[in-house]
This record gives C-alpha cells, sequence and structure tokens, in this order.
C-alpha cells in the first residue's frame, strides 16, 4: 500500500484513494475520498493545495474536515461542548478530564475564508457588526457564531483575557455584545521574577514569579467549577491528573514526530500535513483518543520513509524556520515549490506542545503551561525562543509570516528578526500572507525563492 512520497493534487488523490481501497485500505468512519470536501463542504480552496500522498496523510485530512460532524454527534448523545476561545491548550485539557464535555476552539473559523474562498461571507458578516478588515481575520468567528453553519452553539463558552491578542478580546467583547455569555478568565503580562520574588520556572524555558503562577491558578479554578457544573459531575484533582497525562500522551506523539521530521536528511513530511498535526495538540479535533491514532500513524509513515531514505521534496531543500500560523495555507505549498522544508516552527502555541508538568497539583501544572503562551510575555522572550529551537533544528533560515491586521505582529516581527540576525546570523524574510493569496503569489515566491538562493549561496563559502 505504501508509494514512493511526493506531493500530489486533490484530483490525484481521487484515484489515489481508489487505489489505497483497492489494496485493502480500512479507513475509520470519517474516511472517505478528499474531494467531497469540496463537493459537500464547500472546501474550495483543497483544489489549489498539494497533499502528501501516504495513507496517514489522508486520515489526517479527513479527522481535520470531519470535526463539525463529531461535535453535532457528541451533542447528539448528550455531551456538553465547550467553546474555548484564545487559551490554546489550556481548558481542553481540563474539559476532557470529563467523559461529559468535548471542547473547541470557536478560533479556528478564521481559517474558514481561506478554506471556502470568501464563498462562507464570514467575513462580511464581521463588516456588518463593525468589525472590519483593519481585525486579525479571527473576526470570522463572529459570522460562524451568527450562522451556526461551522459548529454548533456551545453550551459554554470561555474566553482567556488580558495579556492576549488584542484584536481577539475586543472581538469576544463584540460577541458577548450580541449575546453569547462569556466565562472570561485573566492572564496576566508575564514577567520576569524581581531579586525578591520566588521565580517559577515555567514549561519551555520561560519563568514567572510565584504570584502569578498563583493568580492563574485561581482562575483555572474558577474555571474548573464552571465546568463540573455544565458537567453534573465534580472535576476532581484525581480527573483532571489523568487528563494531563492523556494530553501529554498527544504531546509526545507530537515531540516524537517533530523530531522525526525536522530533523531527517531528507524531509519525510511535507509542511501542510505537519501543521494539522501541531494543531491537534490544541483540542484534539473534538476527538482525543483518535489525535492519539492519527498521530501514530503518520509517525509510522515517516519513521518507514526514513529507514528507506525516501522524502516528499528534494535533499537540498534549504531549512527553514516558521513563525506565525499562515492565513493561506497555500503559502505552505509555495514554499517548498521554491525549494524550501520546514525545520522547525512557532505557530502561537509552543506551549501546547510542551509537556505539562504531572508531578504538580494540576492547576498549578495547568498555570504553568498557561503562563508559558508566547503571546502571554514579551516578544524578546519569544525571540529568544526562537532562537534556540532554530539552533536545535539547524534551521538555516528564518520566515515571519504577519498575520493581516494582527495587533502583536506590528511590532514583534521587528524584535525576532533583529535577535535572529544578531545571535545566529541568518537571514530572515517577513511576509504577509492574506486569506487568499493568489494575487500575491508570484511575489511571495519571488521573495522566497530569494531567500532560498541565499541559503545556497550560504552553504557555498
Amino acid at each position: 500500500m505504501n508509494a514512493p512520497p511526493r506531493q500530489i493534487s486533490l484530483e490525484e488523490w481521487t484515484a489515489r484513494h481508489a487505489e489505497l481501497k483497492g489494496r485493502g485500505l480500512v479507513e475509520p468512519w470519517y474516511g472517505g475520498p478528499l474531494h467531497r470536501h469540496v463537493e459537500t463542504g464547500g472546501d474550495l480552496r483543497l483544489r489549489h493545495l498539494r497533499f502528501d500522498n501516504s495513507a496517514a496523510a489522508l486520515r489526517l485530512w479527513n479527522f481535520l474536515l470531519s470535526e463539525e460532524d463529531r461535535l453535532r454527534e457528541s451533542r447528539a448523545a448528550g455531551k456538553k461542548l465547550v467553546g474555548a476561545m484564545k487559551d490554546l491548550g489550556t481548558v481542553p485539557v481540563m474539559a476532557y478530564a470529563s467523559a461529559r464535555l468535548v471542547a473547541f476552539y470557536p478560533d479556528g473559523a478564521w481559517w474558514i475564508p481561506c478554506v471556502m474562498e470568501f464563498s462562507d461571507g464570514l467575513l462580511r458578516a464581521a463588516d456588518a457588526l463593525g468589525i472590519d478588515e483593519s481585525f486579525c481575520p479571527v473576526r470570522a468567528l463572529l459570522g460562524a457564531f451568527l450562522t451556526e453553519a461551522h459548529f454548533p452553539r456551545p453550551d459554554l463558552l470561555t474566553c482567556s483575557v488580558g495579556a492576549t491578542c488584542d484584536d481577539f478580546s475586543a472581538i469576544a467583547q463584540r460577541l458577548e455584545a450580541l449575546g453569547h455569555r462569556i466565562l472570561w478568565w485573566e492572564m496576566p503580562h508575564r514577567r520576569r521574577p524581581s531579586t525578591n520574588e520566588s521565580a517559577i520556572e515555567l514549561p519551555g524555558g520561560f519563568t514567572a514569579p510565584q504570584a502569578q503562577v498563583s493568580f492563574v491558578r485561581g482562575e483555572l479554578e474558577r474555571v474548573r467549577r464552571k465546568l463540573a457544573e455544565l458537567a453534573g459531575e465534580p472535576l476532581e484533582d484525581a480527573a483532571l491528573a489523568a487528563g494531563i497525562r492523556a494530553a501529554n500522551h498527544v504531546r509526545s506523539l507530537l515531540k516524537q514526530l517533530r523530531h522525526q521530521v525536522f530533523s531527517a536528511p531528507i524531509c519525510p513530511l511535507p509542511a501542510l500535513e505537519m501543521l494539522i498535526a501541531e494543531m491537534l495538540a490544541l483540542h484534539f479535533c473534538s476527538d482525543r483518543e483518535e489525535t492519539g491514532r492519527v498521530l501514530e500513524a503518520l509517525i509510522d509513515t515517516v519513521r518507514r520513509r526514513c529507514d528507506l531514505q525516501e522524502g516528499a521534496l528534494a535533499a537540498d531543500a534549504a531549512r527553514i524556520f516558521w513563525v506565525n500560523p499562515v492565513a493561506d495555507l497555500r503559502a505552505m505549498n509555495a514554499l517548498e515549490e521554491c525549494g524550501g522544508r520546514i525545520c522547525g516552527t512557532e505557530y502561537l502555541f509552543c506551549h501546547a506542545l510542551d509537556a505539562i508538568p504531572e508531578h504538580l497539583p494540576p492547576l498549578e501544572a495547568l498555570a504553568r503551561i498557561a503562563l508559558a503562551d508566547p503571546m502571554a510575555g514579551s516578544a524578546a522572550d519569544r525571540a529568544a525562543r526562537v532562537c534556540a529551537d532554530m539552533r536545535a533544528w539547524d534551521a538555516e533560515a528564518l520566515i515571519i509570516s504577519r498575520i493581516p491586521g494582527a495587533s502583536h505582529c506590528a511590532w514583534e516581527g521587528q524584535v525576532i528578526r533583529h535577535q535572529v540576525e544578531l545571535r545566529l546570523g541568518r537571514p530572515v524574510l517577513e511576509i504577509e500572507v492574506p486569506c487568499v493569496c493568489d494575487a500575491l503569489l508570484p511575489t511571495l515566491r519571488s521573495r522566497m525563492k530569494a531567500l532560498v538562493e541565499t541559503v545556497r549561496r550560504r552553504r557555498a563559502r
């Protein structure tokens, strides 16, 4: 059933799916040909993407694109839905500690205008509510809540506020004004402890004062009580500890996958599939156990390709570290078409990939992982982690993808760029990728090609 790795179009995937089925491929209930997501789901952007040709990649894409079905099935089964906004990897861990709850991120609506190539009308709906293009594309979630066409209305909405994206805070407040009650919990700006304060080391290498950790723990206690009320059962420490262990299992699988892919001499899995795999750590795509199985299939595929010294891209591809998720997934394909490969990422949720401490009381551990959010601290802290990870993965250059309208993108790119050039002496490219980047693709390709050529000239020195 294994074929030499390569990237194929949606049309080619139709024939590839038939071939795999003919050879005995057994799919999960959400399986099937990828083209159905265009025909029945309106996911038009798939027609312009290139996909890895493995059965594991097929399972990954189908898992991602069938999340709405899982959410509606969970509601039909009597489970309560928790919409966790802006915390990226904290509240879902708590929610999945109860078998009666399912968590998801309404924030994911920010990719709908890309995936549906604006046919969804979500940005127009946001415009009508006074949230225009001067805001981050996450404003699409306003339209998603209005139409209820992309996910069911949650039974509980939570939102991290404070040291988070200003755009998101404004958008969430507009959402609450529309009648959607939100349980707000505060995230303080992470600062370095002063000399007379007790310092706590956080996952990922940052530090914070004990007072801040204690404050966030108190905020998460409020969230715990509300989740327990929604579930109709106590959310005891033992259940939270079990939930943390299950989340860490997913994170350990992602750690294996990232190590295998980023350290391989020839790229065994392309950038789009890696981006989606990393996203699974946030809320398990509404099925924690299946997330583990999807990642295990990817790891097996990558391990086999590495053993055979096979890759989906050229052996001399430039090793690029990528910062920030792109509004248009097509940009990741474009980098590979220009001769690059991804070797390291920081998609704004690196703390959701770090192991949650299991030796601490659960809420203490979750408070520490929440404070490790790169968005909660300074751009200098974030730049330091990017530099450390670039060294670890031997990345030869950096791409910073600014998110259109995002308040946090105004200056942080310059800070990260300066630190990477100063500490590592490696070339940096800053780009801005709109929700659909077709008109800008020639320019983006030219700039990416120039970066790849710079890497190759540096190799020749």
